[in-house]
């Protein structure tokens, strides 16, 4: 069984104020034309299939055409919600599209959604784990200790054990971490602050292939069937390496996955040039690479017109970001430097993104008061030792 991996679609993004549909539906034409040709049997989508839990509706009619398409080709097709999806919404008619061969994870409920497909070697199962936090679990655990992630992921499926006489193969939309060694990461991903939200990749031992999502970096976790496909596009100017998506052939129970690949050439590059503005817009440099990539410009003039970006736009339609490096911008970053050198970030907002990572919602009003009056007599006991 070939199986194509794909995640992170974030459909309707907008990177820098551009929308990214006409970007996503190139992408995606890409695929549907390489399924034929590389004999895929399922495609595996790892969570976000949005980029907002409330979808434009031309996100929603994207997303729809895409899956349609994928149906259209006799392929099974396996999704799960993400943490930017509302899984209500992704999961909506599912009994009606299973029927079709689009099998969509819904709300978890304290079971995991499992899709049994076969091919000459046997039964694969596929296990579709939407976005977990501990307290989506706790509710269903009650008498366990649902201390972080790691304890959830492993409640939820050690209370559905694998048989292990078939393939296993699940999807996954978590930070996962192997060893305590964090995966590559780019500025597009939103991950919570001091790693609380991640996964130990042990809890996904005994399948035989992990396809994970979240990580907008392709890359394995541990061992190399535990991987991330990463996004189809590029979507900040962080991440430099071509888009591929892993390509698992399945064989017998017990042999090793064979990992191939499919190339995802963009519409529109994302790529950063820096120089004075003369240089930049001279013939042969706008002739050196696709005028029409995204672009971050850095222009180093001294003393940069006032009409730059109008230039740069010019030559180059799609400037996105425009910065400066000059002696004077360097002066202006040492001084906001030296002013901040000993700011931290307050306790109080670290307690809240903590909070809301951990729990899937914001503090109550008093709640936020507790939590106040208790930093404020920790700070006052701080104080008198001083």
């Amino acid at each position: 069984m070939r199986l194509l991996h794909l995640s992170d679609l974030h459909i309707g993004k907008h990177v820098n104020e551009f929308p990214m549909l006409d970007d996503q539906k190139h992408v995606f034409q890409h695929v549907l034309d390489a399924l034929g040709p590389q004999k895929i049997d399922a495609v595996l989508i790892a969570g976000d299939v949005y980029d907002k839990s409330a979808p434009s509706a031309e996100a929603v009619a994207l997303a729809d055409w895409f899956l349609s398409e994928l149906i259209a080709r006799g392929v099974a097709v396996l999704v799960i919600p993400g943490n930017h999806d509302s899984a209500e919404r992704i999961a909506y008619g599912g009994a009606i599209m299973e029927r079709q061969g689009l099998h969509v994870a819904p709300r978890y409920t304290g079971t995991i959604m499992q899709v049994a497909l076969q091919d000459e070697h046997g039964t694969v199962v596929f296990w579709l784990v939407p976005f977990l936090r501990p307290a989506l679990v706790r509710p269903f655990a009650p008498d366990e200790k649902i201390e972080n992630y790691t304890d959830a992921l492993r409640w939820a499926l050690r209370t559905q054990p694998l048989d292990q006489s078939v393939r296993n193969v699940a999807l996954a939309h978590q930070f996962v971490t192997a060893g305590g060694a964090s995966p590559e990461r780019c500025d597009s991903e939103t991950v919570a602050v001091g790693g609380v939200d991640n996964v130990d990749a042990a809890v996904f031992d005994g399948f035989d292939y992990v396809a994970l999502g979240h990580i907008h970096t392709p890359q394995h976790v541990g061992r190399q069937t535990v991987r991330y496909a990463g996004s189809p596009l590029k979507y900040s100017f962080s991440e430099r390496a071509p888009k591929r998506a892993p390509i698992v052939s399945l064989g017998a129970k017990g042999s090793e996955p064979v990992l191939d690949y499919l190339d995802l050439p963009p519409l529109h590059d994302m790529r950063e040039i820096r120089g004075p503005l003369d240089e930049l817009v001279a013939e042969d440099v706008v002739a050196a690479a696709p005028a029409d990539d995204y672009l971050h410009v850095t222009l180093t003039d001294e003393n940069p017109p006032l009409d730059a970006l109008a230039r740069l736009r010019a030559a180059y339609p799609n400037v996105m970001t425009l910065d400066f490096d000059n002696a004077r911008t360097r002066a202006a970053e040492t001084s906001l430097v030296s002013q901040g050198a000993d700011k931290k970030a307050a306790p109080l907002e670290l307690f809240r993104t903590f909070f809301a990572e951990q729990n899937g919602a914001d503090l109550t009003p008093a709640q936020d008061k507790i939590v106040q009056r208790a930093l404020d007599a920790a700070a006052e006991k701080e104080a008198t030792r001083r």
